[in-house]
């Protein structure tokens, strides 16, 4: 076996159904279970099945427990994806196990909970489990499509791989298409509203701010006399009035006074001379503000012409920020938003036509791939059939037939072009028909046999977990079986569940699942069978004695007959 190909090499189960406690470490090649009918054998893939992200469903739980446990080990090399979940290799090996109780389950991954999806997806890249789901899953076009296309190898995938990609693409363009042109009337309405409030806009051409400087000036204008009034007075504070009989004080003429006074007295004090200059500086700041009152108020005037045009040209903006903002500047924001749609909407039609370019380029690129990918499914099948037809005559079938039947669908698909089907006939010149309608149980076991014997050179490198792939049949075809599953298990591991000593005989390891029952409560445990042992389990499962001497006789021939 491939050293990197994953290997179950410990399986702990818990408190599951009838099992309390019991370990199984299985033989890297091909490990059988068996056991009494009811003594929980199948725990063993139910295990599995719940690593796999199965229903947890506490039922399972052992009467008497509060919760069950499953614990896998394995030795594999995917070391990436168990760090990729923050989880770690213990000596090498990943852990995986899942916890379930009354109202919830965990799954662990390397240590680290994680989503159980998470972990099946993981595990499932381990594990494949063939049980009676497998059987009904084979009879459906989705799984014989999936198992041709597998057998067909890496010419196939790319191919698929590349047409998928492609297939995406194509209903990407198509949805968006369809959202363009079923949406028209709708882009229409929209674009004319946009272009109207730009023309409005572009029209009343305001500037940034514009409303607040004409809403200043216009209480400027508004309150002229006010102004005027209040201009004067404080012109008359500061330096008098030019017009009065007497002489009014003013600010100017007190401070050169108390000027005057001071620079006088510093010939006395001289530390009177600083505050001489600070009133100097004060008279020189009055000065100044009642020349820039005496501009102001010659500016001054009243004027009824530009108080009308800016009322105008208010009501002007008004109209707008009633309906694209609260202010210019929100006006202003949405013209630059609506031209870039506006622009957008007018592109709709030249990205109408090059979606339509696009969707038939990438049809006629799927065209000819679905041709390739036809091509190559019509010739693997013709192959896989002939291989598997061999391996049905070695299951005592010689004159059954498997056929894949690829027809054409009507229109292209996420696979292709083509309808897969999985045709059967167990008689000489019976006619072909459904695998999952017309085989029996006995036979369409055989048959998935067949296929995952064939499979495995391709599919190499996973755990096969069969539960009754056994199931009607007996005597030489249960040899058969067992032979082609020691085949199978010289590629991948194998863990067979079996009730037919023919199979279990060429097991290269063998655990027995055997119950106790103290009156109260029913137990099953686990054990691994040696030698004499094994004998007298082989013993059992043919249906003699297993003390009698001629029942160990004819177990120890069915080895000899294996080991061949």
């Amino acid at each position: 076996m491939d050293g990197a190909a994953p290997v179950l090499t410990d399986l702990r189960i818990r408190n599951l159904g009838v099992i309390g406690d019991a370990e199984v470490e299985p033989h890297p090649g091909f490990t059988v279970v068996t056991g009494e009918t009811g003594a929980g054998k199948t725990m063993i893939v139910t295990g599995l099945s719940l690593l796999l992200g199965g229903r947890a469903d506490p039922r399972l739980i052992r009467n008497g427990a509060e919760q069950a446990l499953i614990e896998g080990r394995w030795r594999t090399s995917d070391v990436a994806r168990v760090a990729d979940l923050g989880g770690v290799l213990d000596e090498g090996e990943a852990i995986v196990s899942r916890q379930l109780g009354a109202s919830r389950s965990r799954t662990f991954v390397g240590g680290v909970g994680v989503p159980t999806a998470i972990a099946a997806e993981l595990v499932a890249g381990w594990v494949t489990i063939h049980g009676q789901a497998e059987q009904q899953r084979l009879a459906g076009a989705e799984r014989q499509r999936t198992v041709l296309d597998t057998f067909a190898g890496e010419s196939l995938a790319d191919e698929l791989s590349a047409y998928r990609v492609a297939y995406a693409e194509r209903r990407r363009g198509e949805a968006e298409l369809t959202e363009l042109t079923t949406m028209a009337r709708e882009r229409e309405r929209e674009l004319a509203m946009l272009t109207f409030g730009l023309d409005e806009v572009a029209k009343t051409a305001p500037q940034p701010q514009e409303d607040q400087s004409l809403a200043a000036e216009a209480t400027r204008l508004q309150a002229v006399d006010d102004l005027r009034l209040a201009g004067r007075v404080s012109l008359e504070a500061l330096s008098g009035d030019d017009d009065a009989v007497l002489d009014q004080p003013s600010a100017i003429g007190l401070l050169g006074a108390a000027r005057k006074a001071l620079a006088t007295a510093a010939h006395n004090d001289p530390s009177l001379s600083p505050l001489a200059e600070r009133l100097t500086e004060a008279g020189y700041l009055v000065n100044d503000v009642a020349a820039d009152l005496a501009s102001y108020l010659a500016r001054l005037d009243a004027d009824p012409t530009r108080l009308e045009w800016i009322a105008a040209r208010r009501s002007a903006l008004q109209n707008l920020t009633r309906k694209y903002g609260d202010s210019v500047d929100e006006v202003l924001g949405w013209a630059g938003t609506a031209a870039l749609r506006v622009a957008e909407l007018g592109s709709s039609d030249h990205r109408i036509h090059d979606l339509t370019v696009l969707i038939a380029t990438l049809g006629a690129e799927l065209a000819q791939r679905a041709e390739r990918i036809t091509a190559a499914r019509v010739e693997a099948a013709a192959r896989l059939a002939a291989l598997v037809d061999d391996e049905l005559n070695a299951l005592a079938m010689p004159h059954a037939r498997l056929r894949f039947r690829v027809s054409p669908t009507p229109e292209l698909g996420p696979h292709g072009a083509d309808q897969i089907a999985l045709l059967f006939a167990a008689n000489p010149g019976g006619e072909l028909g459904p695998l999952g309608k017309v085989a029996s149980g006995g036979e369409l076991s055989r048959v998935r046999l067949a296929l995952e014997v064939v499979l495995a050179d391709v599919d190499a490198g996973q755990t096969f977990v069969f539960d009754e792939v056994d199931a009607g049949v007996g005597g030489s075809v249960a040899l058969e079986i067992g032979r082609r599953l020691a085949q199978l298990a010289r590629r991948s591991q194998v863990i067979v569940v079996t009730h037919l000593a023919q199979v279990a005989a060429f097991a290269d390891r063998h655990f027995v699942v055997e119950k106790a029952d103290d009156g109260q409560v029913t137990t099953s445990g686990i054990r691994q069978v040696q030698q004499a042992d094994r004998l007298s389990e082989l013993a059992r499962m043919m249906g003699g004695l297993e003390s009698t001497s001629s029942a160990r006789a004819h177990a120890a021939e069915l080895l000899v007959e294996a080991g061949r």
